[in-house]
């Protein structure tokens, strides 16, 4: 691993960004937005930003507007006041789009983590305009999530922190620990610094699944199949959205973990892509 300018690429995409701020009262949202064409909408994951989505907005951007938000109390967006919930972050980042988009273009959007939770809960306000929902890696389905235990970071400093990020991307968010790169770990050293939000409890509650029984948006997932926090409860959150939208497409990268859009980003990119095609019918998903 090479450890020269781990964060090269995030600076760059960062240069050449739209930067945009969207308020609610006083308060800031931070998008970053880069790109033409029909708008994609990006919700990172838990304790995360925009970073989450470094290997994949290239090449989005090459065929749609990507809107990149921070959600409230995390990256560079200001903190919500309490008491905070997912519904809170949806109503948020709702407004936000609306301002951004006006009341009638429609939208594609894409959510991980926790983010596919506000994601749900977003495309139920907003499901007149929302053309496609992508989960990916999604919790919130009221299944079972085994105990994941992670090292301690912030008192650490140098190496030892350095080790500390590399252990937790290994246990929650990389199954091949040899594609834990430098980059990943300042993205997750930048992200969990700025983290004053904890939407994990959120995982264990069924907040998704009762979204998407409440809409009718399009709906798409993905998943990698070493998806730490689905370890044993893949094949049942995928009887879930069958369930709920018979019509559901399913993506599973095979040997790919919870981060799949870092992890494998050539294969999660070529299947998003074809997700967001006006008529996907054609395309033929990873199983």
């Amino acid at each position: 691993m090479t450890r020269e300018y781990p964060m090269s690429k995030v600076e760059a995409l960062e240069d050449a960004a739209d930067c945009i701020q969207t308020y609610w009262g006083h308060k800031r949202l931070v998008w970053h937005c880069w790109g033409r064409g029909t708008p994609v909408v990006l919700l990172h994951g838990g304790a995360g930003s925009w970073r989450h989505w470094v290997k994949n907005i290239s090449t989005l951007a090459q065929h749609h507007r990507v809107l990149a938000v921070d959600m409230p109390g995390l990256g560079s967006s200001d903190s919500p006041d309490d008491p905070w919930t997912l519904d809170v972050s949806a109503k948020i980042i709702a407004d936000g789009i609306e301002t951004l988009l006006g009341q009638n273009e429609q939208f594609a959007l894409v959510g991980f983590s926790a983010g596919a939770m506000v994601s749900g809960l977003v495309s139920e306000r907003l499901q007149s305009r929302c053309r496609c929902l992508v989960i990916v890696g999604a919790g919130g389905l009221g299944t079972a999530r085994h105990k994941i235990p992670l090292e301690k970071v912030r008192s650490k400093q140098g190496e030892e922190r350095r080790q500390a990020h590399f252990i937790n991307l290994s246990r929650l968010l990389i199954a091949d620990s040899d594609k834990i790169d430098e980059q990943a770990i300042a993205i997750q050293d930048w992200n969990s610094t700025r983290a004053r939000v904890n939407s994990a409890p959120f995982s264990l509650s069924a907040v998704l699944k009762d979204a998407l029984a409440r809409s009718n948006v399009p709906l798409k997932a993905i998943w990698g199949s070493a998806d730490a926090p689905a370890l044993g409860t893949l094949e049942e959150r995928c009887s879930i959205l069958r369930q709920l939208r018979p019509s559901v497409e399913i993506a599973i990268i095979p040997g790919a973990g919870h981060w799949v859009a870092y992890e494998a980003a050539d294969a999660f990119n070529t299947i998003l892509i074809g997700y967001l095609k006006p008529d996907n019918s054609a395309f033929a998903p990873y199983r």
